[in-house]
């Protein structure tokens, strides 16, 4: 998915699921600043603090990253959540390892991810790390199927869809991407299709089995499931009953089902422009809202290290500590501690 779900349409469920404008803000650029974070390392501050933070994604998201611990630390816990073949904890899928770090939608992995936020939502990042969560838990409908490592796992071909002129442009894109006869990381063969809300398409997987995809399908049954997590947050209920929860108000759930599927452009940018406008003219019950992200901007980064000059000693504030990029860094060390060291081994699964 790309910043028109992880920033606009999480927007438009966290406001329908009871978060106040300055609550959802937080929200929402946690999950898209997750595509954003590209940089690591040591912040030095003239006053000898230091603070390190770690990326939660690789610059222009290159689909041929063949940095394993790399692909472990930040594929793993933050795009590709293995899913365990979307069996329980103890259960293992047949064949080998790769069969349980392939991404399976909604899995027993996902929901415990799900659960362990909520589980923490008094920690001073909760919304920060809820944004994070909500971003992983996404891309679990949209990356199914593909694992975050260099595997032939994840190769695929016979790829159509319902829009001859995407599939053009993409079949010329993809032979000059994989060129180099790299192994393809995550939907790397498929590049942007998953990411297309308006697309139904369809591939033959590594295992030569047809693959049928629909799209505006699974960003709504995304959303859906978003709502009842972000609901099941504000009330501090791991376990949402979802019946008592119900549902995304019709209304609201036909809207959005409309601009999945009529919302075509290919550039996830002008998708987002779109979904903002609709906020801001009332298409959605919450009423008329103004909503903004910049990543050129870095508007966190800049608020919190005093300006746009981010290397050298840079000036100390004890406003640091309370910054929303601070607490960002903290919540993605906390979610990737949690994924990687705490959850996963209970599925039997060691990264990183």
């Amino acid at each position: 998915m790309q910043i028109d779900f992880h920033h606009a349409v999480t927007y438009v469920v966290a406001r329908l699921a009871g978060f106040s404008p300055a609550e959802a803000d937080i929200v929402v650029y946690s999950a898209q600043y997750v595509d954003d974070a590209t940089d690591e390392g040591i912040i030095e501050f003239s006053s000898g603090a230091l603070f390190h933070r770690i990326s939660s994604a690789h610059k222009m998201l290159d689909y041929r990253n063949s940095e394993e611990l790399g692909n472990h630390r930040v594929w793993l816990p933050f795009h590709f959540l293995p899913g365990n073949d979307g069996l329980p904890a103890g259960a293992n899928p047949d064949g080998s390892f790769i069969n349980k770090i392939i991404c399976r939608p909604n899995s027993h992995v996902a929901r415990d991810m799900v659960r362990d936020c909520i589980d923490q939502s008094h920690r001073p990042y909760a919304l920060h790390r809820l944004g994070i969560t909500m971003h992983v838990y996404a891309d679990t409908w949209a990356h199914q199927g593909f694992a975050g490592v260099n595997h032939k796992i994840n190769e695929a071909s016979s790829l159509v869809s319902n829009d001859s002129d995407f599939d053009i442009r993409f079949t010329d894109k993809i032979v000059n991407f994989f060129i180099d006869k790299a192994f393809p990381l995550g939907h790397g063969t498929v590049l942007s299709y998953p990411d297309q809300p308006h697309l139904k398409w369809e591939y033959n997987n590594a295992y030569g089995r047809l693959i049928v995809r629909d799209n505006p399908a699974d960003f709504i049954d995304a959303a859906g499931h978003m709502y009842h997590v972000m609901r099941a947050y504000r009330e501090g209920v791991s376990l949402p009953d979802f019946d008592r929860i119900g549902r995304i108000p019709d209304v609201d759930r036909d809207t959005m089902i409309r601009f999945l599927q009529n919302t075509t452009s290919k550039e996830g940018e002008k998708r987002h422009r779109v979904w903002l406008d609709a906020v801001g003219i009332g298409e959605f019950s919450f009423g008329a809202e103004t909503v903004h992200y910049d990543p050129d901007e870095k508007l966190w980064k800049t608020q919190a290290l005093g300006g746009k000059k981010w290397t050298g000693q840079l000036p100390y504030s004890e406003d640091f500590l309370h910054s929303n990029w601070k607490l960002f860094h903290d919540a993605l060390l906390a979610h990737r501690f949690a994924i990687i060291h705490e959850i996963l081994p209970q599925y039997g699964i060691c990264a990183a």
